[in-house]
């Protein structure tokens, strides 16, 4: 199925969600959120028969946060509309994905940068790829880092490494 930069396949019971935007690294646009949107309605038409949905990029990145491309020009120039688009597009879908009745993998293939990597963090369970790589990029202009980000970041730090040496059969610290 194809929607707005975004493509669903259904492999038996896995949904493969896939951010289908090339040309600009899968960056995130409300029209991508769309098509995220209209997939996620999908996948819920098929409740019964999803048991997993794999979240995964197109292409050489998985994603490399928002578009900023085409965004609302009829601004005042120094103003910006940032926040009203996290609160009315971007913070619904995040919900909306944590809330979902199936468990998410994400299938990280190169740069997760910014929201890209906030919705890698998302995963119940985060697979990378050797040229996976992740980017919180507002720490270097002295922002906080958006898309739920400080949210999700802490609640995951140290799990990564747990698994780590458990798959080793190393003894876990205390």
């Amino acid at each position: 199925m194809q929607f707005k930069h975004v493509t669903l396949d259904f492999d038996g019971s896995v949904a493969i969600l896939k951010l289908d935007h090339q040309e600009v690294m899968n960056a995130v646009s409300i029209d991508m959120l769309g098509g995220l949107a209209e997939a996620l309605d999908a996948i819920d038409d098929k409740r019964d028969e999803v048991r997993c949905l794999v979240i995964t990029g197109a292409g050489r990145a998985f994603c490399t946060g928002a578009n900023l491309q085409g965004r609302n020009t009829q601004a005042k120039p120094g103003r910006s509309n940032a926040g009203a688009a996290l609160e009315t597009a971007f913070h619904p879908f995040l919900r909306r994905l944590r809330k979902l009745h199936c468990p998410i993998v994400t299938a990280v293939n190169g740069p997760a940068a910014g929201a890209g990597m906030s919705f890698a963090l998302m995963g119940d369970l985060i697979l990378c790829a050797r040229s996976s790589y992740f980017l919180q990029a507002f720490r270097r202009i002295g922002l906080v880092p958006d898309c739920g980000s400080t949210w999700l970041l802490p609640r995951l730090i140290g799990k990564a490494r747990s698994v780590e040496l458990s798959l080793l059969g190393e003894r876990l610290p205390a």
